[in-house]
């Protein structure tokens, strides 16, 4: 099957998924709806814009785009169109009405951008009407594109899931302890939390829920990975609590186990999510997990099994919490079941077939 692999530009989540297509009997070729220089991903063929590409600031833009992105699908002639987010590549995809086209949800196109404005709610029922079948990582993202009139039917739903083998509790555990003592933190009770700055993650929540808790228990740690646009914000709350905060900046997916490892509790206070792979990664390390009660969230942890949840966006609630788990006799049994849960349902090997089965599907 020929397939084209249409998305906005290069993220660790599209050459994750290219890097297992390239292993497929399918041939893929690759679009980026904005420039970029994408990573080679051997296997997989990159194809570039006519005339330099479409501007996608203005409508008439979009209308140039869908005229180049029609004579790209001429001359290649796919089986297939896999295209997203839900109102960049699919949306364009949808406008030159190609089909099968199977558009995939990258969870906030649908919880978040297709209310933020008229022009997003159209191209996102646009999307949908004209999508043969539609992708989605969580309970959540399917009932918000049944909301639209989507069939039930016509989705495939699982989440990306993650590589067991490199985020484990033995990638994580000896490497953990040994950034805990590099930071002399080894006999402390250390959060992690690698969520994007920025609004909808929540990061200022946890921010100031953590300064207020440190002021009740002095052993405790918070390892803030990651920056964003409220990073001003978030360097400001924690500034008080001084040496009780560390910064390691962005993580790169390697090094990321040790970093789950040196947390005793992961933590995740996103407003609005999918399946957060970040949360993912997190279990598949054995890591218990204190999370937002937002419901893709609540597909995940179970209180009293695999960490807990907090009131969504409550600063009071997450202190509280963070204070119960930290003495919580149980938590590395949360811990041991987070495993078990991420082996059961998120193992990106497993997850990876039903994609092929849904572009199976699309072409029935």
């Amino acid at each position: 099957m020929r397939v084209l692999y249409f998305t906005a530009k290069d993220s660790p989540h599209d050459r994750r998924f290219l890097s297992a297509l390239a292993k497929t009997e399918h041939q893929v070729f690759s679009l980026r709806m904005h420039p970029c220089q994408p990573e080679t991903i051997p296997g997989i063929t990159e194809l570039t814009w006519p005339e330099g590409g479409p501007d996608w600031s203005c409508w008439l833009g979009w209308l140039g785009g869908k005229t180049q992105f029609s004579s790209i699908l001429n001359e290649l002639k796919p089986d297939l169109v896999h295209a997203g987010p839900v109102q960049g590549p699919a949306f364009l995809a949808s406008l030159a009405g190609f089909h099968p086209l199977v558009t995939m949800s990258w969870g906030s196109d649908l919880l978040r951008s297709s209310t933020r404005s008229p022009w997003m709610d159209f191209a996102t029922r646009c999307t949908l009407g004209k999508s043969d079948l539609l992708l989605v990582d969580c309970q959540t993202v399917a009932e918000e594109a049944a909301s639209y009139g989507f069939s039930l039917e016509r989705m495939v739903r699982f989440p990306w899931g993650v590589d067991l083998a490199h985020f484990s509790p033995a990638n994580a555990a000896g490497p953990g302890l040994a950034l805990k003592k590099s930071l002399g933190w080894e006999d402390k009770f250390v959060l992690f939390c690698n969520r994007t700055w920025s609004k909808p993650y929540g990061v200022t929540v946890l921010a100031e829920a953590f300064a207020a808790a440190s002021q009740k228990w002095a052993d405790l740690r918070l390892l803030l990975a990651g920056d964003g646009l409220q990073s001003e914000q978030v360097r400001r709350i924690l500034a008080p609590v001084g040496d009780a905060v560390h910064f390691p900046g962005w993580v790169e997916s390697e090094d990321l186990p040790r970093f789950y490892g040196a947390g005793d509790l992961f933590v995740s206070p996103s407003h609005s999510d999918g399946s957060s792979i970040s949360l993912l990664e997190a279990l598949a390390c054995g890591r218990p997990a204190l999370v937002s009660d937002i419901p893709s969230n609540r597909e995940w942890v179970i209180p009293g099994e695999t960490g807990d949840w907090f009131v969504d966006g409550d600063v009071a609630s997450l202190e509280n919490k963070l204070l119960s788990l930290a003495s919580d006799p149980n938590l590395h049994t949360y811990g041991d079941h987070a495993r078990v849960v991420a082996e059961a349902r998120a193992d990106w090997n497993v997850n990876f077939q039903k994609l092929l089965f849904a572009y199976e599907l699309a072409v029935r």
